[in-house]
């Protein structure tokens, strides 16, 4: 029972936390905004035109392939640094050849779409 104990701790902490974050807010935070308060702010540059804007489609593909080696990195650097650990056993590893093998797919994916050529404008 203590590791349930320990685990409803940790979430009452968390709920606690974000309850009194909230209530903190809206102690400090202003009530009423103004006109400029309510105004679109993008970067320190004052809105002009309809907001209407045409967005190349191949940063997307940028999106996909910086999740597909993000994830590599951060599920491979923690598995690399208990690697030494005997108990992982065979199971540990065919796990992460699978992992592997899914990131792969992903990656060979992207390169059959062409996203991975280098094309200077």
């Amino acid at each position: 029972m203590e590791g349930y104990l320990a685990v409803g701790a940790v979430v009452l902490a968390g709920v606690l936390l974000v309850t009194a974050a909230m209530a903190a807010r809206r102690l400090v935070a202003p009530r009423a905004a103004d006109a400029a308060g309510r105004t679109t702010y993008e970067s320190g540059v004052d809105p002009v035109g309809s907001g209407w804007a045409q967005s190349q489609v191949r940063y997307l593909s940028f999106a996909f392939l910086y999740v597909v080696f993000a994830v590599d990195a951060v599920y491979l650097f923690p598995w690399a640094l208990v690697l030494r650990d005997t108990r992982l056993g065979v199971a540990s590893l065919v796990e992460v050849v699978v992992f592997v093998g899914v990131l792969l797919l992903g990656l060979v994916h992207a390169g059959r779409r062409g996203l991975l050529r280098w094309e200077p404008r």
